[in-house]
């Protein structure tokens, strides 16, 4: 076997191996942190759709009841100076389970001009209710268009277009629409941050 193909092989194994290890994690109840720090800079970030049958995860309540900063003080433990959000919630297509992570000297270190477009995406009424709504179950084109804030399908379809492109909806079919696992929490995260 020549050097550079083997030197290839035992990187992709240490990949494999450190991809094996983060699914390990995963399948660890919620209230311990699982982090990925293979990437540098990156505290961490996974998204799945939890089988019917994993752990229960604490409510929020419950999780602190002995120590009301539980979250902070395990991912300061686990991961000094990151900034994380997680969740594990139930869908309509079933439970989702995730977390995304960065370093907060990356963070600041980064141009925060590209942000602006898929929060722009959202900040239209009419956008932030058509996903409310496609989180709570409705999917097609006919009951998003029963919505008050829409006067015709063609601003509908205006509205999604702009969701799609940014991200937050995906279209597996024609006139069907729904959220990607990985884009749940946040948009649950975003709206408790603009509601504090």
């Amino acid at each position: 076997m020549e050097p550079d193909t083997a030197s290839a092989i035992e990187r992709r194994l240490a990949d494999l191996e450190q991809e094996v290890a983060r699914l390990s994690a995963l399948a660890e109840p919620a209230a311990a942190l699982a982090v990925d720090t293979a990437r540098e800079g990156d505290a961490g970030s996974a998204a799945e759709h939890a089988p019917a049958d994993a752990p229960d995860a604490p409510d929020a309540a419950s999780a602190g009841s002995d120590d009301p900063l539980w979250f902070v003080n395990e991912l300061g433990r686990r991961a000094p100076g990151a900034v994380m959000m997680a969740g594990a919630v139930e869908t309509a297509a079933g439970p989702v389970r995730w977390q995304y992570g960065l370093m907060a000297d990356g963070l600041l270190s980064e141009d925060w001009s590209d942000l602006a477009r898929p929060l722009e995406a959202l900040g239209h009424p009419a956008r932030i209710e058509l996903v409310r709504q496609v989180m709570r179950g409705a999917h097609t084109t006919s009951e998003l268009l029963q919505l008050e804030h829409l006067a015709s399908s063609g601003q509908l379809y205006h509205h999604l277009r702009q969701l799609v492109s940014a991200g937050w909806l995906v279209s597996p079919r024609r006139g069907y629409y729904e959220v990607p696992a990985a884009r749940v929490v946040p948009l649950l995260v975003l709206t408790m941050i603009a509601s504090s």
